[in-house]
């Protein structure tokens, strides 16, 4: 529906229409559906972020890490601190929520909790690497776990940021 003025007062918010949505909801309903939508998204990032942390957790009590030179237990000391950062960071949301159920403030919610998602997921991301740099120096010795550590990070900044961006780059042009 329009004014005189030729202005939209169907419920969709200006960004709705600049990017083509379509989508005719209040910002009330948007913020709901963003939220359920990005808890959706951050169960399958927790879960990675938990068994990651879980195993982490059981390496310092095994025999083998007794013979670890000093750069590989500060590698596991790192990697583990950043496991710890990025499930407290996948799991923050939760804790948004429960405290501020109820105080009609979901659309801000929304935005903050979008915010530490892509911190957890880039803490996550580093402790992968950090994990699979650690584990390939046991395994095979310096100079092919750093490669196959780099070409790892390589695949994440491709699948986590490149190519959503290039994607969204595409589909805005095609408007």
């Amino acid at each position: 529906m329009t004014n005189e003025a030729g202005a939209h007062h169907d419920g969709a918010s200006e960004g709705d229409r600049d990017h083509g949505f379509g989508r005719h909801e209040s910002t009330e309903a948007r913020a709901d559906r963003q939220w359920s939508e990005m808890l959706q998204e951050v169960r399958v990032a927790q879960t990675g972020a938990q068994i990651l942390f879980g195993f982490l957790l059981s390496v310092v009590f095994t025999p083998r890490f007794a013979y670890l030179g000093s750069f590989d237990r500060s590698l596991y000391v790192v990697t583990v601190v950043l496991g710890a950062l990025a499930t407290g960071a996948l799991v923050a949301p939760v804790s948004f929520h429960r405290t501020l159920a109820g105080h009609r403030r979901k659309p801000q919610l929304v935005r903050v909790t979008g915010r530490l998602i892509a911190t957890g997921l880039g803490l996550l991301a580093g402790a992968i690497v950090c994990a699979v740099l650690l584990l390939l120096r046991v395994a095979l010795g310096t100079g092919f776990a750093w490669v196959i550590a780099v070409g790892v990070l390589i695949w994440f900044a491709c699948c986590w940021l490149a190519l959503p961006v290039v994607l969204r780059r595409h589909l805005e042009r095609a408007q």
